[in-house]
């Protein structure tokens, strides 16, 4: 089954809205600078290919299609060190708002935010809490290295899970574009530089801080030990642990 939505034809689109079970995947992410070494696409590339990869799991016996990725999400967090392009939250609120209202109305009901960066996290909580009533859907969100962090935990090294153009991070494009990677430069890209201020207060209180509060180089984690069988590890990780929840049929039950 063809799962990419922009591969299809509007017929067989309007068929498939027609299948109750159906799922539609909205991988949202973000473009913004990750270092020395990787380029501004990352969370794109990443969180594109784990919902690829999903849906051709799990269409084969749930449809699945995935829509083109969302690929500007709230990082004014990142715009301290440039080479980002960040929203506010009413307008990012507005454009998911628009494409799930697109998706309802034509059918579909069982929509996934997939998300691919941690600075969209809380803000998508909000959203699906807002949409999946207003709408009478079960719309859900998902952040994938949460989904797959025991998984990702005993992948890595370095760290429990994903940080920011990290081993994680860069072993997963290094699986994908190692032209991509420019490892010369990990050395360059240890972190963070700062103290974190989950180390000052704990990770009960929260305030925000720019990326170039907590390192000056734009990376969180060690690169150095990314490779690209590692990253090939992590993606199908991510890719199963996604799988698991949308054949959760329990999980899809429209909200009261």
């Amino acid at each position: 089954m063809e799962t990419q939505w922009w591969n299809l034809k509007a017929p067989a689109l309007r068929e498939l809205a027609k299948q109750k079970n159906a799922v539609v995947i909205v991988p949202v992410a973000s473009t913004e600078q990750h270092g020395p070494h990787l380029p501004t696409q990352v969370d794109c590339l990443l969180v594109g290919e784990i919902a690829r990869r999903t849906a051709a799991q799990t269409s084969k016996t749930v449809p699945t299609l995935v829509t083109p990725v969302v690929w500007s999400g709230l990082a004014e967090h990142h715009m301290s060190l440039g080479a980002t392009l960040s929203l506010d939250f009413d307008t990012f609120f507005a454009v998911l708002r628009g494409l799930c209202t697109s998706l309802t109305r034509q059918g579909f009901r069982n929509i996934l935010l997939l998300n691919g960066h941690g600075g969209n996290i809380a803000a998508l909580t909000v959203i699906v809490n807002e949409l999946a009533p207003a709408l009478g859907a079960p719309i859900a969100t998902a952040t994938y290295w949460l989904l797959a962090q025991a998984e990702f935990s005993k992948i890595l090294e370095k760290q429990q899970n994903v940080r920011h153009a990290c081993e994680a991070e860069t072993s997963m494009v290094l699986a994908l574009k190692p032209e991509l990677v420019d490892m010369a430069q990990a050395l360059n890209a240890v972190g963070p530089t700062s103290p974190e201020m989950v180390d000052i207060v704990g990770a009960a209180a929260h305030r925000w801080q720019s990326f170039r509060a907590r390192t000056s180089h734009g990376a969180i984690g060690d690169p150095r030990t990314a490779t690209a069988e590692k990253g090939e590890r992590l993606l199908q990780a991510a890719a199963d642990a996604v799988t698991k929840l949308i054949c959760n049929a329990t999980f899809w039950t429209t909200p009261a």
